[in-house]
């Protein structure tokens, strides 16, 4: 094989590996309406999105010069890639003096958009030259996904690139990032390691075991769950601490001690059919009219559902765009959704909690395995969810939340609503001797 071949090979290869989950029987079969905003099934959509890519985000990036407020040059970085990341992350710059929170320069992170530095991708554009080659090779190895998602293989150009030259310049500490399947964090996390910049990874939300092996210097996972979940997903790569989940610490105090649910939430996600989510919605505010229901869709969700507004009038809604999943969640007795970490934030809040599809997409059933492992119950008809819900209307456990301990490394031992602390203890013992990772 040629130099230029081999060098192109390995492009790809690393290129892969950064996409590594839009390239899964999964990601592929996931319903229609979820994927296209992702990747439009057009062919000709998915070229105009190329090209508004590179109009407003690439040669945007280039005309705007990136001024942070902090400096970040020798400091902990804080990578973040949403409002959920920052979320899961911002306790640890009170925790850690030096670190900073940091995005990729048009990176949206929803109401936090303001309240983080920047990584420049000025230079993202000067890497468009390797598509050719890079997606001749992709077309060998991925075959007609190559070019079912032409416009991701685009997107992601450069970002291995771009970020290597940041590391150089601003030499971090150390990064920790609370994604570790995204195309920026994957990237960045690459980049780290080709630098020799020490990295580490704060579970952000539950996990399956289609998610990328475990890469990092140092994993803080929330319970025994996710690392039953991410053996499965290959090798472990450094060291694991178990250490609950920091973002709950603050109302693990005000759990729900109704007897009895008066107050329901239905969340929904990109997967759930919006047929499915209005037919739900009319059997079950005649069915109860004496139960006061909330609507939340996913902060990722486009789709309009004020049409749910003048169907219901007594609906209520909820913008995870303004409110946090638990802010929101203290205001229920109980939680209809089909694949979603909500599940188990509801059960550690004592929440009643049921699986329920919306529609029969193709998307594996029980994702999380919640049902499986006994956190939730399922219904799955109308009939059944309207039982359920009956049951629970008459008498609410209060022992609920104790369904959660294999997910929860902390509940019912004495750092309980301390994880915040145990993980900001574990990070400050590992960046004093990032070696130990290793030997661990």
């Amino acid at each position: 094989m040629s130099q230029p071949a081999a060098k192109h090979t390995f492009q790809a290869a690393r290129l892969r590996d950064i996409l590594q989950l839009r390239f899964t029987d999964l990601f592929a079969g996931l319903p229609a309406h979820t994927l296209e905003p992702i990747s439009p099934a057009s062919p000709w959509k998915r070229l105009l999105k190329v090209l508004g890519y590179a109009g407003l985000r690439l040669v945007g990036n280039v005309l705007r010069k990136v001024r942070n407020p902090e400096q970040l040059r020798g400091k902990v970085w804080l990578y973040v890639v949403s409002q959920n990341n920052y979320d899961s992350l911002h306790f640890l710059r009170e925790a850690l003096p030096d670190s900073v929170l940091v995005a990729g320069q048009s990176k949206q992170i929803g109401r936090y958009n303001g309240q983080v530095n920047r990584l420049s991708l000025r230079r993202k554009l000067l890497y468009y030259g390797q598509l050719p080659a890079v997606y001749r090779a992709l077309r060998r190895t991925e075959g007609k996904r190559a070019g079912r998602f032409f416009d991701l293989i685009f997107n992601a150009l450069g970002y291995y690139e771009v970020y290597r030259r940041a590391l150089r310049h601003y030499r971090p500490r150390a990064v920790v990032l609370a994604n570790d399947h995204n195309d920026d964090a994957r990237a960045l996390l690459l980049a780290c390691q080709t630098e020799g910049v020490p990295t580490a990874y704060v579970q952000h939300a539950s996990v399956s075991t289609n998610f990328p092996p475990l890469g990092f210097d140092l994993s803080l996972l929330e319970g025994q769950d996710a690392l039953d979940k991410y053996r499965q997903c290959g090798p472990v790569a450094g060291r694991v601490a178990l250490v609950g989940m920091p973002k709950a610490d603050a109302f693990l105090a005000r759990r729900n001690t109704a007897p009895a649910v008066r107050r329901v939430a239905l969340a929904c996600n990109t997967l759930d059919d919006t047929a499915a989510l209005t037919a739900t919605l009319d059997y079950l505010l005649p069915e109860f009219p004496a139960l006061t229901f909330t609507f939340r869709p996913h902060p990722g969700d486009a789709r309009d559902f004020s049409f749910l507004a003048a169907r219901h009038p007594t609906l209520q809604f909820s913008d995870a765009r303004c409110e946090t999943v638990f802010e929101f969640l203290t205001g229920q007795d109980a939680l209809l959704a089909a694949d979603t970490s909500t599940h188990l934030e509801a059960t550690l809040l004592n929440v009643a909690s049921l699986y329920y599809r919306f529609g029969t997409h193709t998307g594996p059933d029980d994702y999380y395995g919640y049902v499986a492992h006994s956190l939730v119950e399922r219904a799955d008809s109308l009939p059944e969810l309207g039982a359920w819900l009956r049951r629970y209307e008459a008498c609410k456990p209060l022992d609920l939340y104790q369904r959660a301990t294999y997910y929860n490394a902390t509940l019912g031992t004495p750092e309980e609503g301390h994880s915040r602390e145990r993980a900001a203890r574990v990070l400050r013992e590992w960046l004093a001797d990032p070696d130990s990772a290793a030997r661990a």
